[in-house]
């Protein structure tokens, strides 16, 4: 039997491997396109790129690893079947459901790693990744690039010629305070200064103008401070009791978790599915694994969907129920009764 476990584990594996690391590749590049498409609002580093494509790794595990399983599962059995491999078990008298409690067990601990990382990982790590996206968003307008028009500070609209170090020379301020006032600054040099949490434009040596219907203003300056009066919007982080908090008071809520919970056991509630229907006699039985890939998947997900928009954890026990009993009953008039 040691030898057996190890047989079924090993080529399981194999198996696994092959289809999870090409879609995790392909999903990760989907997350990557997505995080780069955050450069047309943010400026963001390379290491940053990989910082926030790390804080999606959870995300992309969670979507990857149940259709990885129903796969390699389904091929796994398919190819043990043709090859005759399972005949010579039958024969050697072990019976069906000794050979697939093996996989139940790799089932189990695939559906707890799903569990753990959606429901402890995936929380966390969103909150990181939207935490770094506010505050490049709020250090974004405060990036004032030189000769580039348009730029906000505040609630002037500001354009600097160039920028040596960090002092800004030939800089022009406009704001239109009243629907028939506006005023215009300009200045020689002028730089970002920042006292306890609140930044401010410091102008140098410059003049500034009042234009009003009846009239207009000039003044000179030596020096003059814009304060930036935007309100930042700062991420709050929610522990994880806090955040489970909101379960029995939010439905939409409520819902994205049971949606969560039941996609964790997909790959337990699959094995049975999957057995029925690729545990097959080779001479009277053919090949339909890509079928029974696409219509498990597509059921499963189906239902996690379902639950999504209508789902109450009471239905999401009679769904993992339901599917459980159905993926047994079905092994067991396909397979069981017979091997």
């Amino acid at each position: 039997m040691v030898n057996i476990k190890g047989y079924i584990a090993s080529n399981f594996t194999k198996s696994f491997l092959t289809i999870f690391l090409p879609f995790f590749l392909i999903i990760s590049l989907v997350f990557l396109v997505r995080i780069a498409a955050l450069t047309a609002k943010i400026q963001i580093s390379f290491s940053e790129l990989l910082l926030l494509y790390s804080y999606s790794i959870p995300e992309i595990f969670f979507y990857t690893i149940p259709l990885s399983f129903i796969a390699a599962l389904a091929n796994l059995l398919i190819k043990l079947s043709q090859d005759n491999e399972l005949i010579a078990l039958y024969a050697l008298g072990l019976r069906s459901k000794k050979i697939l409690r093996h996989l139940l067990i790799f089932g189990f601990l695939f559906s707890f790693l799903l569990a753990s990382i959606s429901l402890l990982a995936m929380p966390l790590s969103k909150q990181f990744y939207h935490a770094f996206k506010e505050e490049k968003k709020n250090d974004a307008k405060l990036n004032i690039i030189p000769g580039k028009l348009g730029q906000k500070f505040g609630d002037f609209y500001i354009y600097v010629q160039k920028k040596e170090n960090d002092i800004f020379h030939n800089i022009v301020i406009y704001n239109r305070t009243e629907k028939e006032s506006e005023q215009f600054f300009s200045s020689q040099t002028g730089y970002l200064a920042q006292k306890q949490g609140i930044t401010s434009l410091v102008l140098n040596e410059g003049y500034g103008y009042t234009y009003s219907k009846d009239k207009m203003q000039q003044a000179q300056y030596q020096t003059m401070e814009f304060f930036d009066s935007t309100q930042k919007t700062k991420f709050k982080f929610e522990s994880l009791k806090t955040y489970w908090d909101h379960f029995g008071t939010d439905k939409n809520f409520m819902k994205k978790i049971l949606f969560f919970v039941f996609v964790s056991f997909i790959p337990l509630l699959s094995v049975y599915l999957v057995a029925a229907f690729t545990m097959i006699n080779p001479r009277y039985q053919k090949n339909h694994s890509f079928i029974v890939i696409f219509v498990t998947t597509l059921s499963l997900y189906l239902v996690a969907s379902s639950l999504q928009k209508w789902g109450t954890p009471y239905i999401l026990l009679a769904a993992v129920t339901t599917v459980g009993l159905l993926g047994q009953w079905l092994f067991h008039k396909r397979v069981a009764r017979y091997f």
